[in-house]
């Protein structure tokens, strides 16, 4: 099986093809050949480099899609984006880079299959951003789209658009949407949610975080752990069983900034909560006000996929993953 990781220098990327390094039957067929690309030199595990073609390539730019899919893989992840702080205050760039890098790998898909038979499974790292207020205590699987940021735009038309290709036999598509992705590794960086790992993740090795936002909000997370669980889930299930309806609202855990802190507390002591500082921040408090805060994703849990219960399971993941399991 050839496989396509496009976005493999982000955190999901990265740590889905070290996953694969691990587990050689993580998609569910061995892996002969391996394409890693993103704007940024994709890293590549030993254990892969025989099979391995890293690329360094901008999926907005002119023929990078066609490249791409000249070499026909037979699975494509999709995770490139530029995340949704950035994609709001850059409104070409979100475009440019969510919306139309989108629609012309679908489109590369489309036409390299008109030479000879050709259909790829597609799994494609949408959003809950994709919904927007008012909101039900739950959102279910039937609650209607109606995204209130750039983002959340970007990433809805796309899912339409992948059920449309789907339909049409153009690829085999399959939409995740995530929760937010927490504790994440490394830097910060420009999505507006990024605070919800920011308070966990400094503290945890001794650095203060600010919290831009009253620890009365509440969120929908799951650990990155879980996100490649989702991806290798998407990879080996029979999307027969999904139905027309391509894009799945995914698992995760429902819980407040204040439980978020609670959790570190248990797990790190009073110290670590010492080092979260309050500092409100409009333009945060803003967006934040619009996303959604809890799920009843049945659909996505029949089909097997899975996230953790519990905000100390999240923080335990963190430090089993990126601190050696080591408490703070």
């Amino acid at each position: 099986m050839h496989v396509l990781v496009i976005g493999a220098a982000g955190m999901v990327g990265r740590k889905l093809v070290e996953k694969l390094a691990l587990d050689p039957a993580l998609f569910g067929s061995e892996v002969s050949r391996l394409t890693l690309v993103d704007a940024f030199a994709p890293p590549v595990p030993p254990a892969l480099e025989e099979y391995t073609h890293a690329m360094t390539l901008d999926l907005a730019a002119p023929g990078t899609p066609e490249k791409l899919v000249s070499g026909r893989p037979d699975l494509i992840f999709h995770l490139a984006a530029i995340v949704s702080g950035e994609a709001e205050t850059d409104f070409e760039k979100g475009y440019l880079i969510n919306l139309d890098g989108s629609r012309h790998l679908f489109e590369a898909i489309r036409h390299e299959g008109a030479k000879e038979p050709y259909c790829p499974r597609v799994v494609f790292a949408s959003s809950i951003a994709v919904f927007g207020q008012p909101f039900p205590d739950r959102i279910g699987d039937e609650f209607f789209t109606t995204p209130l940021t750039s983002y959340g735009t970007q990433k809805a038309i796309t899912e339409l658009l992948l059920a449309d290709y789907t339909r049409k036999g153009v690829f085999d598509g399959i939409g995740l949407r995530l929760p937010t992705i927490c504790v994440r590794p490394g830097k910060p960086n420009k999505a507006a949610s990024g605070f919800f790992s920011n308070i966990l993740r400094e503290p945890l090795v001794g650095k203060e975080a600010v919290l831009p936002v009253a620890d009365t909000v509440r969120h929908w997370f799951a650990s990155p752990r879980a996100a490649v669980g989702f991806f290798a889930h998407a990879a080996r299930i029979n999307t027969d069983d999904i139905g027309p309806r391509r894009n799945l609202t995914m698992p995760g855990l429902s819980a407040l900034v204040g439980e978020q802190i609670e959790a570190l507390r248990r797990v790190a002591g009073d110290k670590a909560v010492a080092l979260i500082r309050h500092e409100p921040g409009s333009d945060i408090q803003k967006i934040v006000a619009g996303w959604p805060t809890n799920f009843d994703p049945k659909r996505a849990s029949a089909l097997g996929f899975q996230a953790e219960t519990t905000f100390d399971e999240i923080i335990r993941v963190h430090l089993e993953d990126e601190l050696e399991g080591k408490d703070a």
